[in-house]
């Protein structure tokens, strides 16, 4: 049976374009499945999920967002609307791919309904806006983003390619079959920085010797996004999370945050972790003259050019802890928290730059005083990067995987 690809976008300001990709689409031997979210005029030709069906499942009437009065609010109930049919369509498995088409609004609302599918899932979007910052539409999902050029109205010489290739590159990665891995192995994951390289690499091997495949984020903020929503997604077994840095950007403002909710994927799909402070006693900004004023007269380290760090304060440690023993606490699996007494990161070791035993105390603490009863917080007189505290982390992991 073919497979299908879903086609997202505003029927009524962009169906010639819509009704030319689709019968590229169909031309390549897939069936195609119409998702209508546009509100203002009629649709360019019948789609099989409408608009007032999308508006219902964002808890909208059409009626009220057709009379161009709330431009606001249809933006918000269409893009949760499509969101839900979305979802419905893969569950039901009548998704096997998704292509959109727009510029600014239609991108926002096409993109949130893309970004509801597991990462693997074919995404397109054809946009006015694919040329810059696209992050804030793809989130931690791979959409990939095709930029209009010219605006997505009406069919001219530079459009009729740009679509054609948006329709070939949805129809190619639908119709490619994934070759089978016959040694597939359990996927860990492990957050890193540069700062804790040498632990993350060490503990990576212990883990991948005992038989699982190890993934590796870099915690910038998009890395951290992106760990979690596989998480989320229930491709990952188990977490390392040994570099939770990006809670110091949140608590700080710093340019790598992922989020007050980092650390709490794991604990919310219910699978074994290990959390480590690591890294928390440094934030992340651009350029030094990109440093906020009021912290100007803190420690401060150039890491590169574009990459100046601040030395968190016990204050910051306190938040920090919080949002540590939060996550743990709020698991229905296994889990640890493991604390390397003399210091959290390369900088963060006795004489380092960042050397400051009275702020790392402070999260300790902090974590010691805020864990339930039975939570496992394990001190050991090791700097992060350490072969031994490294080993533990690894081999802590693989208890609670057993556990």
């Amino acid at each position: 049976m073919p497979k299908t690809v879903v086609i997202v976008g505003a029927l009524d300001t962009k169906g010639e374009e819509f009704a030319f990709i689709k019968k590229l689409i169909e031309n390549e031997g897939l069936n195609t499945l119409v998702v209508d979210f546009g509100v203002m005029g009629e649709p360019a030709f019948a789609p099989q999920i409408g608009r007032a069906e999308v508006a219902q499942a964002g808890g909208g009437d059409l009626k009220f967002l057709s009379s161009g009065e709330h431009k606001d609010q249809a933006m918000k109930v269409m893009a949760a609307g499509l969101a839900q049919v979305v979802r419905r369509l893969y569950a039901d498995g009548r998704l096997d791919g998704i292509i959109g088409m727009g510029g600014s609004g239609g991108t926002s609302i096409a993109t949130t309904g893309m970004r509801v599918l597991p990462v693997g899932v074919p995404k397109v979007m054809v946009s006015t806006v694919g040329g810059g910052d696209v992050s804030a539409y793809t989130g931690a999902k791979d959409i990939v983003f095709i930029p209009s050029i010219v605006d997505v109205s009406g069919i001219n010489r530079i459009s009729r390619r740009i679509y054609a290739n948006a329709a070939g590159a949805i129809a190619g990665m639908v119709k490619t079959e994934l070759p089978s891995a016959a040694d597939e192995k359990p996927l860990v994951v492990a957050s890193m920085f540069g700062n804790t390289t040498k632990c993350v690499d060490m503990a990576r091997k212990v883990i991948e010797d005992a038989g699982y495949e190890v993934l590796v984020f870099h915690a910038t903020g998009t890395g951290g996004r992106t760990m979690e929503s596989l998480i989320q997604d229930g491709y990952i077994v188990a977490s390392m999370d040994i570099t939770t840095t990006e809670l110091a950007d949140e608590v700080c403002g710093g340019v790598f945050s992922a989020g007050p909710e980092r650390c709490m994927a794991a604990s919310r799909a219910g699978i074994p972790a290990v959390l480590v402070p690591g890294c928390v006693d440094m934030a992340n900004f651009g350029g030094i003259d990109t440093v906020p004023e009021k912290f100007r007269q803190r420690t401060l380290y150039e890491w590169n050019p574009n990459v100046t760090l601040l030395r968190t304060n016990v204050e910051e440690n306190i938040k920090m802890g919080k949002m540590i023993a939060a996550a743990a606490n709020a698991t229905i699996a296994p889990v640890a928290i493991l604390l390397p007494l003399k210091g959290v990161s390369m900088l963060d070791s006795p004489g380092g730059q960042f050397w400051d035993p009275e702020a790392d105390q402070a999260c300790y603490q902090t974590i010691k005083d805020h864990v339930k009863p039975g939570i496992a917080v394990i001190e050991l007189d090791n700097n992060i990067n350490d072969p031994e505290f490294a080993v533990r982390i690894a081999h802590t992991l693989l208890e609670l995987i057993k556990a």
